[in-house]
Parts: C-alpha cells; structure tokens; sequence
C-alpha cells in the first residue's frame, strides 16, 4: 500500500475513533505495525493528525468555544473558562512530565492491549453506577468546579495508549455525577487544549525528522480525520444516549482477547 492511501486510512481511522471510547492511539499503533509504519514519523504522524480531529470539535462546538473568550461569573452556574481549566491542568502537567517516557517506551502493540483492558472495567463501572442513579438529564451547564477537575484527573489516565481519552472523560464524569451527553461533550472540549499542546510540544521536539517531503503525507491525515471526525461526533453521541459505554467496553474486551491471541504466537 503506498503512503498517500496509508495516511488516508489512519487519517480515517483517527477521525472515526478519536472521540468513540475505544482509544484511537491504540488502534493507530495497531494497525501501523501492521501497515508496517512504524518508527519516529510513524509516531509523529499519529499524533499530529489529530489535529484534524480536534478541528472538527471546534467547528461542531464553535458559539460554545466563543463563549470561554468572556469574563467568567463564577456564581453563575452555565460552563466556563474555569470549567475547562480544570478539566485540561492535570492531562496537561501529566503530559509535559511524562511525554518522552509515554512516546519512546508506551507506543507498543503490548502496551496498548492493558490499556484496552483496563480502560473497558472502568467504563463498565462508570456506566453501572450511571444506571443505578438514573438521572441523565444533566446538561453541560449542570457540571460543577470539583467536578471538572476530577473528569480532568481521569483524563490524565488516556496518557497511557489504549486507555482512550473519551473513554477515560466520560467514564469519570458518570463517575462524579454527571449524565451522559454532558460528560461525552465536556470530553470533547477539555481535548481541543489537551491536544493542542501535546501536537505543539511533540512537533516542537521531533521538528528535525519531519522533512519537506513529509508534509504532504501528515496534511493528508489531517483532513482525513478531520472529515470522519465530523460524522463520527454526531453518530456517537446518538449510540452513547441508546446504549450507554457498554457496547463499547465490550468491543474493546474482545479486541483484547484478539490481540492478546495473536502477540502470544
């Protein structure tokens, strides 16, 4: 398979599951290795087309991105600018400390397959003590300081690849007491920042292996993903209001056993 079609299929894959809790780095790195793409562009590569992605969220969410430009009230309940800087800080201070630890030792077929199964038990206990309060009603606007700041800590889990940044988000809102659509959607905006400035500090330190020539195959990613991420947004949330993380958790727990299968040969 050329590159150009490599990109669009990881572009691809990246816009249909940054955003779905099943880990979009991990089934990136999956089907590198097995593309046969793999090294330091390779790993450039995964992270910057995520840029493409998070284009996407703010296309989908732009009056509410508008909004975070105002000067907060904090007595008033409606999301803010604080909502957001706590849902990103911790991912953030995490993630500058730990950068080169997670690229140069986690990006790994085996890795990944912990991630996936960790990552689906705690979405299966999100999503039970979801259903045993009953209450989905709660919006974006319902969703307290104490409470980003927590989601934003369990954020702080999907540095480790296979654990997936929505899954990681959603899992903790339901955890701390907030509905579905209101956790999946604060998921989303709290990763524009997060991944804003993992993309900037991964180009910053791998800018001398990134050639002129590779731009075309990294801007080909990027729209891609950006493409599939904007249907794939819309697609998700409508499932997540269905069928809960549960479908979900049980993907992730049959890929594990798949490619637990296939590494132990």
């Amino acid at each position: 398979m050329s590159l150009f079609w490599i990109a669009v299929l990881l572009g691809a894959l990246e816009g249909l599951t940054e955003f779905l809790p099943v880990s979009s780095t991990g089934h990136l790195i999956l089907v590198g290795h097995w593309l046969g793409f793999t090294g330091d562009l390779a790993n450039t590569f995964d992270i910057f087309i995520q840029l493409g992605a998070i284009l996407a969220i703010i296309v989908l969410y732009f009056r509410r991105f508008l909004s975070f430009l105002t000067i907060p009230n904090l007595t008033d309940k409606k999301l803010n600018i604080v909502h957001l800087a706590l849902g990103v800080l911790p991912a953030a201070a995490f993630g500058f400390l730990l950068h080169d630890f997670i690229k140069n030792r986690l990006f790994s077929p085996q890795t990944v397959v912990y991630g996936l199964l960790v990552g689906a038990l705690l979405m299966i206990g999100a999503e039970w003590q979801s259903r045993r309060r009953q209450d989905d009603r709660k919006t974006l606007d319902d969703i307290t300081y104490a409470q980003a700041f927590w989601i934003g800590m369990f954020q702080s889990l999907a540095l480790y690849p296979g654990f997936s940044r929505s899954g990681a988000t959603i899992s903790g809102g339901l955890l701390v007491g907030t509905g579905r659509r209101a956790a999946a959607e604060f998921s989303f905006l709290v990763a524009v920042p997060v991944m804003f400035g993992a993309v900037g500090l991964d180009l910053v330190k791998s800018w001398d292996i990134i050639h002129p020539g590779d731009w075309g195959l990294l801007l080909t990613g990027f729209f891609a993903a950006f493409v599939f991420a904007m249907t794939a947004v819309v697609t998700f949330l409508n499932l997540l209001k269905r069928f809960g993380l549960i479908p979900f958790a049980v993907y992730r727990l049959i890929l594990v056993a798949v490619l637990w299968a296939v590494l132990s040969r």
